[in-house]
């Protein structure tokens, strides 16, 4: 847990320019809030092979915030895809399915966190609310 603390820590230093600390946290907070409701609108579309689309513009959205919104999504990514990793190895096993979805949906984040348009993975078909 200390090392935990500890990264985190150090990437929040690391992380924040001579912006101030007021606008880099400000930037995580809208940035969290980018990917939850990327999350949202997942859940509420429940439209088949979505969710790399949606991994991808929670993760543009939170990167267009600025510095703070990349680090959010950076570690609310990471977390979520660890998690993830640690469930369905407890659940399935070393599914290569599973990983390999794991994967795609970590390439899906990091291509909308460099700023490229989430639409590549938007599915045909998915309704234009999303």
């Amino acid at each position: 847990m200390r090392l935990f603390t500890s990264i985190v820590f150090c990437s929040l230093v690391i992380g924040v320019s001579s912006e101030g600390w007021y606008s880099f946290f400000k930037e995580a907070a809208q940035g969290a809030w980018d990917l939850w409701r990327a999350n949202w609108h997942m859940l509420e579309a429940n439209y088949r092979n979505s969710n790399r689309y949606f991994h991808a513009r929670g993760n543009y959205d939170a990167a267009q915030r600025g510095p703070g919104g990349i680090w959010a999504a950076k570690v609310l990514s990471n977390t979520r895809q660890y998690l993830q990793g640690l469930l369905s190895h407890y659940y399935f096993g070393s599914s290569s399915s599973v990983l390999d979805d794991l994967e795609l949906n970590r390439k899906a984040e990091e291509w909308g966190r460099s700023g490229k348009d989430p639409n590549h993975f938007r599915p045909d078909g998915l309704p234009e609310g999303y």
